[in-house]
């Protein structure tokens, strides 16, 4: 079954300082500015980048050779990009030990318990439950295979198109 998903959370907290009373007419549209990637140090972009094609209907985009072996992965839409890499001048952070509130990426998905079980499945871990907030947004966050901290929500009011 390959699913639909896009990115939002993570990629949305970090465009909010540049649209924060701007609009569509701030200077950010007047340079062309948008939002392309997020990277990620990681210890093995290779199977990472295969279990994200495979479990989260990403494709690859561009993959680079070792001993970085970068890939960079679009959601289905071609909307926005992860690029996963290891470069061993930096520090492949303990994704494991990161509170999913200091850092997560965030998936709209249209079934968010459904999603959940095949996920789980396929070798996430669950951090938490299906929670629905005040908002009336439902959502879970699991792990990947490597720890990365990864939410799954479905948005009361679509924040995004």
């Amino acid at each position: 079954m390959n699913r639909k998903f896009s990115i939002i959370g993570f990629v949305a907290a970090l465009a909010v300082p540049m649209l924060a009373g701007c609009g569509a007419t701030g200077p950010a549209s007047k340079n062309g500015i948008r939002l392309e990637h997020v990277a990620l140090n990681v210890a093995d972009p290779v199977g990472m980048a295969k279990w994200y094609c495979e479990n989260l209907g990403m494709k690859i985009r561009r993959e680079g050779p070792p001993p970085a072996n970068m890939r960079f992965i679009s959601d289905s839409g071609g909307n926005m990009m992860l690029e996963l890499y290891n470069n061993p001048q930096g520090k492949v952070p303990d994704y494991k030990l990161m509170d999913p509130l200091s850092l997560h990426i965030a998936f709209h998905v249209d079934d968010v318990p459904a999603v959940r079980r095949r996920l789980l499945a396929a070798g996430a871990t669950a951090h938490n439950e299906v929670e629905t907030t005040p908002a009336g947004d439902v959502l879970t966050i699991l792990r990947d295979p490597w720890g990365v901290p990864i939410q799954f929500l479905t948005r009361a009011k679509p924040m995004l198109k």
